[in-house]
C-alpha cells in the first residue's frame, strides 16, 4: 500500500498547505497532491512552490479539468512542474464532480469525449509529437506542440473519475485512477468498474495504480476525529454519488436538511444534523482504527489511499500520527 496526502485548501492559506506538504514528505508519504477545484486556491502554483521545498515526494494536482483548463495548459503545466521537480509530477486529469465547473456556465454532458482527448493530446505534447487536432472538440492546427523539451514523455496521468462510465475510461486510458472513496466501503464498487476498463482495453492490471481518494479525521482521541469529521460530510456529503452513498444505507436525499443549512450560512446546525452513519463517509478514528480500515481498502483493490479532507482536528498532528503509527504499519 502506498499513501497520498491531499492539501484542501480549507486546511489553511497558501503558507500552511505548503508546511504541511513538507510535513507529509517527513512523515514517509508517497505523494502530495492539491485539489484543482474551481475558484480555489490554484493547484499549479502550490505544487510549484512544494517543489522547490521537498525533494523525494511526489506531486500533482487532483481533477484538472479540461474545461476551465485547456489541454495545452495542462500540458505546459506537467512538463513544467516535472523539471522543476526533477521528475517527479503526476498528473491528475478529469473531475470528481462537474457541478463546480458548470457554476461557470459550461456544458459538461460531453465530458467523457473530453477527458479522452485531452488526455491523447496531453501525451501527444509530452512525447514531442505535433498533437493531432482531429478530435471532436479540440480542433488544433499543426502548430500545437512544446517549444521545448520534457523531462520525460511519459509522465503518470491518473484519471479523476465519477460516475461508472468514466471510471470505466479511467481503467481503459489513464496510467492510474483517483476514485473518491467516500464512503471506504464503495471502494470494491469503484475498483470493479476501472478493472473492467483495464480489461476491456487489454492492460495489464499490474501496471496500474488504483489511488483511492478518502476522507480522513485521525487523532489519538477518536471522539474528538468524529467531531472533526462533521465539517468534511455536511460541506461535501450533498455532492456525492447515490451508487456510492448506497453503501452506507444513505441517499443523497438524506443531505437535503444539511445542504439547506449549509445554503443559508448555517454551518453550525449543518454540522448537528450530521449522523452516525454519515460518519462513515471517511476513515475516522485513532492510529489503531485507522489502520483497520485502510486495511480494508487493500482488500478492494485499493493500491494507494489518498488522505484527504479534514486530516484531523489538528492536521499537522495527523500527519504526524500517520508517520509514527499507519504508514510504518504497512511497511513492516
Amino acid at each position: 500500500m502506498k499513501f497520498g496526502i491531499r492539501l484542501i485548501e480549507y486546511l489553511g492559506q497558501s503558507s500552511e498547505l505548503l508546511q504541511l506538504a513538507v510535513k507529509a514528505e517527513a512523515a514517509g508519504a508517497d505523494s502530495v497532491w492539491f485539489p484543482h477545484d474551481t475558484f480555489m486556491r490554484n493547484t499549479w502554483v502550490l505544487t510549484g512552490a512544494a517543489a522547490t521545498l521537498t525533494r523525494r515526494v511526489q506531486l500533482g494536482g487532483v481533477g484538472i479539468n479540461p474545461y476551465t483548463t485547456d489541454p495545452c495548459e495542462i500540458a505546459t503545466y506537467a512538463a513544467t512542474l516535472d523539471e522543476l521537480s526533477g521528475g517527479r509530477c503526476l498528473l491528475g486529469l478529469g473531475m470528481h464532480t462537474d457541478k463546480m465547473v458548470q457554476w461557470t456556465g459550461r456544458d459538461t454532458s460531453d465530458h467523457l469525449i473530453a477527458i479522452r482527448e485531452a488526455t491523447r493530446l496531453v501525451r501527444e505534447l509530452l512525447r514531442g509529437e505535433v498533437a493531432r487536432g482531429d478530435g471532436r472538440l479540440f480542433p488544433w492546427t499543426g502548430q500545437c506542440y512544446l517549444r521545448f523539451k520534457p523531462l520525460r514523455p511519459d509522465v503518470p496521468i491518473y484519471i479523476s473519475p465519477f460516475g461508472r462510465a468514466l471510471r470505466q475510461l479511467a481503467g481503459e486510458i489513464g496510467d492510474g485512477a483517483q476514485p473518491m472513496i467516500t464512503p471506504p466501503a464503495s471502494a470494491a464498487t469503484m475498483t470493479r468498474d476501472i478493472e473492467r476498463g483495464i480489461r476491456d482495453a487489454g492492460r495489464e492490471r499490474s501496471k496500474f495504480v488504483i489511488s483511492g481518494c478518502a476522507w480522513l479525521s485521525l487523532s489519538s482521541d477518536a471522539s474528538s476525529a468524529a467531531e472533526t469529521m462533521k465539517s468534511m460530510v455536511s460541506y461535501f456529503g450533498p455532492y456525492l454519488e447515490d451508487e456510492a452513498l448506497a453503501c452506507v444505507g444513505l441517499r443523497r436525499s438524506d443531505f437535503d436538511a444539511i445542504k439547506e443549512r449549509i445554503d443559508a450560512g448555517d454551518y453550525a446546525g449543518a454540522r448537528s444534523l450530521v449522523t452516525a452513519d454519515m460518519l462513515r463517509l471517511g476513515i475516522v478514528g485513532n492510529p489503531r482504527e485507522v489502520i483497520r480500515q485502510v486495511e480494508a481498502l487493500t482488500a478492494a483493490g485499493i493500491d494507494e489511499v489518498d488522505f484527504g479532507g479534514s486530516l484531523g482536528p489538528d492536521p499537522h498532528l495527523a500527519i504526524d500520527l500517520l508517520g509514527r503509527e499507519v504508514i510504518p504499519y504497512f511497511r513492516c
